[in-house]
This record gives C-alpha cells, structure tokens and sequence, in this order.
C-alpha cells in the first residue's frame, strides 16, 4: 500500500507540470484536460453496477473506457465485451485493479467492487493522482470514511460517491423548496426499503474456482476459506466484506433524508434489529431494521428495513417521507409529491430513472450523476455528491450498524465530528481488522 506519485490529471496539470520542469510531448500535452475534454477511465467490478455505469458512458460524450477490471475472469471477459459493444472500443483488461493504477492514461476510476473495496480501492486511486467515482457505501467503516476525505482534501482531486439520486432534478428542486421552507420547519425524515429477498443457499466449503482469483477478492479483509455463495451477491451479508442493508441501500435514502434536514452528524443513534425470516440460512446479519438517528436541534432521520418481508408499508418499494410544521413530502426515485398540514396533495412532479431531459439519449439518474463527476473534473461543473457529503451520509449506516452489533445499543455520538462518545465502542468498531500488508495508509 505505498503511497504512488503521480501527475494530477486534472485541469490544474498544466500548472503542475510547467513547476516539474518536466518536458511535455504533444501526445502528454493532448491528454492535459485543460486542452482537451476527453477523459480516459477504467471500470473495476464488471457485475451487479456495471451495465448501469457503461451505459451511462456510452451515452456522454468525449469519454473513454479504456480499462475493465474484475477479479471474476468471466464476468471481465463479459464486460469487456459488453464496452465493445456499447462503444465499438475494446478496453483492456486487468484484474489486478492496482496495475491500473499505474497506468499514466487512466484519468478517473470508477470503483463497483463489494463494500470491503471501496474505500481502499479508492485511496489507492488517488494516490496514484486519478479522480474516482466510487459506489455507496463508500466505506467499510467509519474510519475508512475519514481517511478517504481526507485523501480528497490532500490531493484536490474530484471524488463523487454514487448516490445518483443527488443528481435527480425532481429531488433537487424539492429539496430546494423544503430548505427554503415548503412545508415549514422540516424536522422528522421516515427513510424506507421493502424487499422480499429469499433464502440463501446453503454455504459449502469447495475449493476456489479456476475463473476466480479469491486472493484480490479479499483484498483488504482477513483471510478466510471459500465458500461457494460469496462470489456473487451474497457476500453482502457477511460482515467481512459487507455492511449489511443498511450500507447496501439505507445509504441512499438516509442521504436523502440528511440531506432535506439539512443535518450532519447525530448526537444518538439506536436501532431495533433482528434476523426474522429464514433462520436457519447462512445469512449472518439482520434482515429487519428499525433505526432512529437523532441531530441537534431536534431533528430525526429514522430508517424502516424490511430486507425479506414485502409488505407495501409505505406504497412504495423505497422512498423517504419528509415531515415539517406545515406539510409534508413524499420522495422517491419516481418524482415527489407535496402535501399540506392535513394531507391533502397539493402538487406532485413524476420523474425517475428515464425521465426528465435526455442526456446524450439517456436520462437516467445515473447518467446525470456520473456527467456531474465528468463535468466537474473538466472545471464545468461542482459535484452533486461530494466524498464529504457522501462519507458523512454512508457513517449513518454504519452507526446504525454499530447499534445492532453492539446488542442494539444506543450509541452516543459527538455532534462536533462524528465519532463515539464510548470509548469503548470507538475502539472496537471504528475501524476494522485489515489483512497484514493492507490496511489503507492516512493521507
């Protein structure tokens, strides 16, 4: 994990390197984005994300992907397949994403690997001078979250986290109007996921597939045995390598919730959460959450998961209800609608995935996020989500977190910065344990 030394491939280049005193050919000079917009990325993790990414890619314009990277050597021939397809270019292929790293032509890195990756994948990115958009939850843990803020902050370089739904413009104008006081003072955010996922499968130790390399997928986490259920979507629920529903997608919608309460850290957080459903199976964590977030000034963001039971609470699959003084809004990916005091509906705007003005023949939030990030390393534009906004939104999960697998303790939380007020509990599930050799370096 040695920190690389690399050439800032940003709009500030040009002034760094005339201070090297280092002689630019016209090929280096060309790939300056100050002199020209196109921008060069590899994409690592080539499964569940992927699709959603490459096509927001194909569809923008002056953009490259040059780089696929995924430790499954069939899902990264399939993916470099898949970038031929939607951009008629061939990338290159890599399942070591640090050899990425030390390509001088990769310009930004687009990081769908599972939890356990993303902040330290992340890390080594910009310490190889490349700017990175990285998939919620950013982080393993919350000192992770601090440690990839701080690397943003020191090498200046652009760092999205992909909360698309911060790019949405029917959230954006909403949250707009709820800030400047729609439905009065704002103070209550009922953040919620319905899901019916089923049985997993029985976990069976069997030697490690031909096809995939169990060393990489490991990366950061301590060492352990296969087994044959945590190649695929499944490695979500084992604390090793995944940070449960809550980091899988309570992360988007407490972002949402944070967001329209204009909140940052929490003094107190506790939850109620159990395994209820399959007991037998070997998914190791909860499957049924109910989280309350408290902030200063009496402002709550409370999180309803229901991983495995479908029941329609809320009318929705997801979504985030925001309660003020006088009104009330109801969010999600799909538009919003706005109530008044009695609740009755005084305005809905419909929106979502493929809806509003087509960017380069998309539309969806997706491509609209991941332009911002493109935008903004070209100097055009100011990130919808930045790693602070993010790391702050995903250490939310991660209290929650921390309260179940404390026995559903309620944590104190110092509101100046974040962290645990028992000191007891801040040693224990801050960080993590790291491989020998793999433990992210503080910038």
């Amino acid at each position: 994990m040695k920190r690389r030394t690399f050439i800032q491939t940003s709009a500030a280049s040009a002034a760094a390197l005339s201070l090297t005193g280092l002689p630019l050919s016209a090929k280096s000079y060309r790939r300056i984005l100050g002199a020209n917009d196109r921008i060069q990325v590899a994409m690592l993790g080539c499964n569940r994300r992927f699709p959603g990414l490459l096509e927001a890619l194909a569809e923008l314009e002056n953009v490259d992907v040059i780089y696929v990277s995924d430790v499954d050597a069939r899902r990264q021939e399939s993916g470099a397949g898949k970038v031929k397809e939607a951009t008629g270019q061939m990338p290159k292929q890599e399942k070591d994403m640090r050899k990425i790293f030390d390509q001088a032509d990769v310009d930004a890195v687009f990081h769908a690997t599972p939890d356990h990756w993303h902040a330290p994948g992340a890390i080594l990115s910009l310490q190889a001078g490349k700017h990175v958009y990285v998939e919620k939850p950013c982080s393993h843990n919350p000192s992770e979250s601090e440690m990839l803020v701080d690397w943003q902050k020191h090498t200046g370089l652009t760092v999205q986290m992909g909360t698309q739904q911060r790019s949405a413009p029917e959230t954006i104008e909403i949250i707009k109007e709820i800030h400047e006081g729609v439905i009065g003072e704002a103070y209550l955010a009922t953040a919620f996921y319905t899901n019916s996922r089923g049985r997993v499968p029985t976990a069976r130790q069997v030697p490690v597939p031909d096809y995939l390399d169990w060393e990489l997928f490991q990366g950061p986490a301590p060492r352990t045995d296969f087994i044959d259920i945590v190649g695929d979507y499944n490695w979500h629920w084992f604390w090793r390598w995944g940070t449960a529903e809550t980091g899988n997608n309570a992360t988007h919608e407490l972002d949402v919730g944070r967001w329209a309460l204009q909140a940052k850290y929490p003094e107190a957080v506790y939850v109620n959460a159990a395994k209820n459903h399959f007991k037998d199976d070997p998914w190791t964590m909860y499957d049924t959450m109910d989280a309350t977030i408290n902030f200063p000034g009496g402002k709550t963001v409370k999180w309803d998961g229901k991983s495995r039971s479908g029941h329609p609470t809320y009318g929705a699959g997801r979504g985030t209800i925001i309660y003020g003084s006088e009104g009330s809004v109801f969010l999600n990916r799909e538009g919003y609608r706005l109530y008044d005091r009695r609740g009755e509906l005084l305005r809905e705007r419909k929106g979502g995935p493929e809806a509003g003005t087509a960017l380069g023949g998309g539309g969806s939030m997706t491509t609209r996020h991941v332009k911002n990030f493109l935008e903004t390393i070209r100097g055009k534009d100011s990130l919808n989500c930045p790693i602070e906004e993010g790391a702050t939104s995903t250490n939310l999960s991660h209290y929650a977190n921390v309260s179940y697998r404390a026995g559903n303790k309620l944590l104190a939380i110092d509101p100046t910065n974040g962290h645990f007020q028992d000191k007891k509990i801040m040693k224990k599930y801050w960080s993590r344990d790291y491989e020998k050799g793999w433990k992210p370096e503080k910038a």
